[in-house]
């Protein structure tokens, strides 16, 4: 790898550059966790960036989240009786039930994953 220079002030200054990561598109989850990395984790944050990984955690921690939150749901209903027979009978009970369900699963994976 050839390193070039540049001049500024007199001085001989190294051009260098973090290698690019790949633009992917990520979740909400995904950038949750950036951003606590960012403001509570510097070090963690700093190392995933300079070994080009942090884009590979960030996906991950996406991945795993939607699942765990997916599974979380399922678990819940069941335990609570939300099935698709009270969804047919009272749509509004089951939409109040499956939002309720869906916020405290939310909950348990930003505490469990996100932010720790």
């Amino acid at each position: 790898m050839e390193i070039t220079y540049h001049e500024q002030n007199g001085f001989q200054i190294p051009n260098l550059l973090l290698p690019q990561e790949p633009e992917v598109h990520l979740g909400k989850y995904a950038e949750l966790r950036r951003q606590y990395l960012k403001q509570h984790r510097r070090v963690l944050y700093t190392n995933l960036k300079t070994s080009c990984r942090l884009t590979e955690h960030l996906a991950e921690i996406e991945q795993t989240a939607q699942r765990m939150v997916a599974q979380a749901v399922a678990q819940m209903a069941k335990a609570e009786g939300v099935t698709e027979e009270l969804k047919a009978t009272d749509p509004l009970r089951w939409t109040g039930l499956m939002n309720n369900l869906r916020h405290s699963a939310e909950e348990q994976v930003l505490n469990d994953l996100i932010y720790s």
